[in-house]
């Protein structure tokens, strides 16, 4: 009897354990902000292998950072207003649906539905950012159909923030809105004074982060989630650009954030690093001078391991300062880039306007290698889940690629990666579900046979 105990635990085992580990998702649970957490910087690992090399074809221009939760991946288009979910595990397109105007913003997610916020940057004659339909639209996660629409009078460019049942927006008509994330009826609406552009608001403990535009001085403020209310605001008097395009990273309470001052013919971009209680600035860098660039005119910085690491589109160069001091560790030159980087593992990989990931030492600056990818990678930074790395392109793809192919790659001969629409059967992933259904089946085998061997027995 013991004996049969033990053959019919083995066999069950064998079957078992293959599905335990498929039924891992790959990427998080939940993703409630921009690029997922306070740092900003995009990273998400629990064990899974990374995926294998392949573009994910979408409608239009991608300037939104790709968002993936569990086995699925959300993006938008800028112009079209189309909304994609792609299956990881195959490249398969799930599901495409629109929202009314430009989609820059994250498809952030929560428990089954998905928050977008839409508008463009064209200015309404009495001076509101954004024309035709602006708002924040949430969808079933599962179909893409619409689960309700909230209107603004200015652009939703930046991406929502969610918290406790609640949805913020920041936008084009100088207000904060607080909408119930369940019905998406407005809780409350703060009257901010200042143009968020693409400054997504930074969710930190219970206190919200964003960089506002004029009219003049420009403005960074701390709203306080809890009381709905101005924590305190912070005024750049010199500051003529770039401050309402920055997502603020955060951590060990400082702020960090750029601007442009100067003047459009003359730009000084720098660096702000804010106390996150009281709103003074801790220190602050200048990256020095150069032309000024169309759209999002400034860099948008992550924070990794106590240093911050951000590129500027003025100075065509790539920055590490020491977080908490201010000092410069080092930089390295290259061409314009305005999306946020990635860390991790020790190597910091940055994207730009040509087409091109880098991967540098995060400790040195040192190149370690570059992989061309293509289109304009920018402001859409990338993130990397299980050592993969995926970025969404204007040239509207959807790149997937694990980072030994960045690192180890040659660049004259990186081979190109597959469409998804255009994958064999033998180059991607086997369905999850038909895995599952595959495992029951012989589940179910095992169970009749280890039975027959008893009765035979018998």
């Amino acid at each position: 009897m013991k004996s049969k105990l033990i053959l019919f635990s083995t066999i069950i085992a064998i079957f078992i354990l293959p599905i335990s580990s498929l039924a891992e998702s790959f990427g998080p649970d939940n993703w409630h902000q921009y690029r997922l957490n306070s740092d900003k910087n995009a990273v998400f690992d629990n064990g899974s292998e990374p995926l294998e090399e392949l573009k994910l074809k979408t409608a239009d221009e991608i300037r939104a950072t790709p968002v993936v939760v569990g086995n699925k991946l959300y993006v938008g288009n800028h112009n079209s207003g189309d909304l994609f979910a792609f299956d990881l595990t195959t490249g398969e397109q799930l599901w495409n649906s629109k929202a009314p105007n430009w989609i820059h913003s994250e498809m952030i997610y929560n428990e089954g539905t998905l928050y977008v916020g839409f508008g463009n940057r064209y200015f309404q004659d009495n001076g509101i950012r954004g024309t035709g339909e602006s708002g924040v639209l949430a969808v079933d996660a599962e179909t893409g159909e619409e689960v309700w629409k909230f209107n603004t009078e200015g652009e939703v460019m930046p991406t929502p923030a969610y918290k406790d049942g609640y949805v913020y927006a920041a936008t084009g008509d100088k207000h904060l809105y607080k909408i119930d994330a369940e019905t998406g009826e407005q809780v409350h609406q703060e009257e901010l004074g200042s143009t968020v552009s693409m400054s997504s608001p930074n969710i930190t403990g219970d206190t919200l982060y964003v960089g506002g535009s004029g009219p003049k001085p420009y403005m960074f403020y701390a709203y306080d989630l809890e009381n709905d209310s101005i924590k305190w605001k912070t005024p750049f008097k010199d500051v003529v650009a770039g401050l309402d395009d920055v997502p603020v990273a955060v951590s060990d309470n400082i702020a960090i954030t750029t601007a442009v001052e100067g003047s459009y013919e003359d730009p000084n971009h720098k660096i702000y690093a804010l106390d996150t209680e009281t709103g003074e600035i801790n220190w602050e860098d200048s990256f020095g001078k150069g032309d000024m660039v169309k759209n999002n005119k400034s860099g948008a910085p992550i924070i990794y391991e106590g240093n911050v690491y951000v590129g500027s589109p003025i100075t065509k160069t790539f920055y590490a300062y020491d977080l908490k001091t201010g000092e410069r560790l080092w930089t390295f030159k290259d061409e314009v880039m305005k999306a946020p980087p990635v860390a991790k593992d020790g190597i910091v990989y940055f994207t730009n306007t040509v087409g091109v990931v880098n991967a540098l030492d995060a400790e040195t600056g040192e190149l370690l290698n570059s992989k061309e990818l293509g289109g304009t990678l920018a402001p859409s930074g990338p993130i990397i889940i299980n050592d993969t790395l995926i970025v969404g392109s204007q040239d509207s793809n959807v790149y997937v690629v694990p980072l030994n192919n960045i690192v180890n790659s040659i660049q004259n001969g990186d081979e190109e990666p597959s469409e998804s629409n255009e994958t064999s059967e033998e180059e991607v992933a086997p369905d999850a579900d038909n895995n599952y259904l595959w495992y029951a089946v012989l589940i179910i085998l095992a169970i009749a046979v280890v039975a027959f061997i008893m009765k035979r027995k018998k």
